[in-house]
């Protein structure tokens, strides 16, 4: 005769629990505590990569919060919001920004090109991150850690404006191998940024 004994749902939940109380945890995750994490002074006394971001006509808002985020993540001096790009405060930009808008400095202009004009004449070299004729791929650029480079990032239909493409010093763009050849703005702020910021430090 064999015995077959039934468990109740709570046993085995009981008997789940123990084994893994007895597993050695390896790889443990950290807790926010653990994080080397500035405050918001912290990160405004904190030294900056030679980077800014600006956003060329950003509709989304989501978008926009995550490239604070991405900006705070790695540094940046400053983030310039142009045209009906979106301001904080707004609770779409804070959803995704997660209080990054409190720590990169950020500012309004109404127009991307007078902006790109400015900047150059501040010995700033503008980065149109772009699909275009002798655009540089990313992993072929080579940034000088003396100079300050300014990054732009278009529209999420009509990418970065013709107008700025053609006066900036260098078009760069990321290498795609499949079939849309197109990647969301955020996600290209991230891959740019990343890469840029191995770079210069």
């Amino acid at each position: 005769m064999t015995s077959s004994k039934k468990y109740s749902p709570l046993h085995k939940i009981f008997r789940i629990n123990h084994t893994f109380a007895r597993m050695e945890i390896t790889k443990r995750k950290l807790k926010n505590s653990e994080l080397d994490r500035k405050s918001v002074a912290a990160f405004k006394a904190a030294p900056k990569t030679n980077l800014i971001i600006i956003l060329d006509n950003i509709r989304s808002l989501n978008n926009i919060g995550s490239v604070f985020r991405t900006a705070d993540a790695f540094l940046i001096q400053k983030i310039y919001l142009c045209g009906i790009t979106a301001t904080p405060p707004h609770k779409d930009i804070q959803k995704t920004a997660l209080g990054a808008t409190d720590t990169v400095a950020w500012e309004h202009v109404e127009d991307t090109n007078t902006l790109v004009h400015t900047l150059r004449e501040q010995n700033i070299q503008i980065l149109a991150i772009e699909q275009a004729e002798d655009a540089i791929m990313l992993q072929d650029f080579a940034p000088d850690p003396s100079l300050t480079y300014a990054v732009i990032f278009g529209n999420e239909v009509k990418g970065v404006q013709q107008t700025v493409v053609s006066t900036s010093d260098q078009v760069l763009e990321i290498p795609q191998y499949g079939s849309k050849h197109s990647l969301n703005i955020s996600v290209s702020a991230g891959v740019v940024i990343w890469d840029l910021f191995n770079k210069l430090t």
